[in-house]
């Protein structure tokens, strides 16, 4: 059965790759959009960091401007910083109605904090925090992709796996016709026998039909988690095979999963995010000092004809009052801290619950591996019997009716715990914040 998966999976194009389910795990980290979009916004995150940083620096800027006027005030100042005051400017005539008079004023000036109450030191750490964040979230949603592409790669291989078990159904469907007919000539059996064997024959045949379709949309939907076009062929490799799993302590996987999990790290995080922008808000009621310094040229032609000065400057701003705003900015922050170690909290017993249910699960799967497994031996060998009585006259055709009920449905529950299992061991990696490319659940 599992020699025959990937050739019928691989059937309709011979050239196409063998695929793997690790395989298809790394092809999703690589094209899946998701991961680009989570990518693209840690990149974001940065470049707020560099922002943030920004402002430990000197700002330093150059204007360039050009005026002209005749208005007196304008007109005196000029020339004073142009350095072409003279005596004959100090006339009644001139100070009143000047002529027209041009300046062409270069300058640069620099501003640099010097305190400001913590207030950049905060907005680098909420900055930093934000990234880390937007790392862990880029972690969850790798997670996120590669447990979707399991779930995704095994449901393609248990339709498969669904619809060999069909063909087979319908392949003995046929020999039991063929037995039946066998038996009604020689006179053992009357019409009713193989006309019950043909609806059953019918009804196989349907079931073979939908599992056909169920396999087309499988596929689509393994390539839609691989972020490839929904009719790239694939051949699965990767066996519908249950895992050998050690035994798994519940205690270790909750504290893994409590310390690991990208959201409880988010939920931690944020916390502190909080407790920043609360230390920010305290801190606007402090005052802040800063130096500012500047150099300035003033010409009446662009080369020529002008003189230069310079401004060095240290000030002090404090918020004595703004309305109550800062207060309640402060109190403000103090509800989202509380707000956040709420979440924090919250988020760890939900945590520990997801893998109390993916452990439940796992167990509960591996516990019907074992029964599913008796169950389809003990079909088959009933089925046998029957038809070999049936042959003889011993059993009617009901009895051999429902033995192959039997073994489709004993066949149908097998493949469904192994895939639960397979599934249920991948999501217990994902609860305890441990799955990764390199997990042995993929292999």
């Amino acid at each position: 059965m599992r020699t025959s998966l990937a050739i019928l999976l691989a059937a309709p194009l011979w050239a196409q790759d063998p695929l793997s389910l690790r395989d298809a795990v790394r092809l999703s980290l690589r094209e899946n959009q998701a991961i680009a979009g989570a990518t693209a916004g840690e990149r974001v995150s940065e470049a707020r960091v560099t922002q943030a940083r920004g402002g430990m620096l000197p700002k330093i800027n150059y204007s360039e401007s050009f005026a002209r006027s005749d208005n007196p005030v304008f007109v005196f100042s000029s020339l004073l910083t142009e350095h072409q005051f003279d005596t004959e400017n100090f006339a009644i005539g001139p100070l009143n109605r000047p002529d027209f008079l041009n300046n062409f004023q270069s300058q640069i000036t620099l501003d640099q904090p010097l305190y400001d109450a913590g207030q950049t030191r905060n907005a680098v750490k909420s900055s930093d925090l934000a990234l880390k964040m937007t790392g862990e979230e880029q972690r969850r949603v790798q997670m996120e992709v590669i447990s979707g592409t399991a779930r995704a790669y095994y449901g393609a291989v248990l339709a498969a796996e669904n619809l060999q078990s069909a063909e087979q159904a319908v392949r003995s469907a046929e020999a039991d016709l063929k037995r039946a007919e066998a038996v009604r000539a020689a006179g053992m059996s009357t019409d009713v026998d193989v006309l019950s064997i043909r609806v059953h024959l019918a009804a196989v045949t349907e079931q073979r039909i939908n599992r056909a379709a169920d396999l087309e949309v499988a596929k689509a939907a393994l390539n839609d988690a691989l972020g490839l076009p929904l009719d790239t062929p694939h051949a699965l490799t990767t066996p519908l095979a249950a895992l050998d799993l050690p035994d798994l302590a519940l205690d270790d996987l909750e504290s893994s999963a409590s310390s690991s999990r990208p959201e409880a790290r988010e939920t931690r995080l944020a916390t502190n995010l909080a407790q920043t922008q609360a230390d920010g808000a305290r801190g606007a009621m402090l005052p802040q000092v800063s130096f500012h310094g500047a150099f300035e040229a003033d010409r009446q032609r662009f080369i020529d004809r002008g003189g230069a000065n310079w401004l060095a400057a240290i000030s002090l701003r404090w918020n004595l009052f703004n309305g109550s705003a800062d207060k309640a900015r402060i109190a403000e922050t103090a509800h989202l801290v509380k707000r956040a170690e709420a979440d924090e909290q919250g988020m760890d017993s939900a945590i520990r619950l997801q893998v109390r249910r993916a452990y439940a699960a796992l167990k509960a799967a591996q516990q019907r591996i074992e029964v599913a497994t008796a169950a389809v031996a003990e079909a088959e060998e009933s089925l046998r019997i029957t038809q070999n009585r049936y042959e003889a006259g011993m059993n009617n055709v009901t009895d051999l009716l429902r033995t192959e009920t039997a073994v489709l449905e004993s066949h149908t529950r097998y493949l469904a715990a192994i895939h639960d299992q397979r599934v249920a061991a991948t999501m217990l990696e994902l609860a305890a914040g441990r799955l990764n490319a390199d997990s042995e659940v993929l292999n």
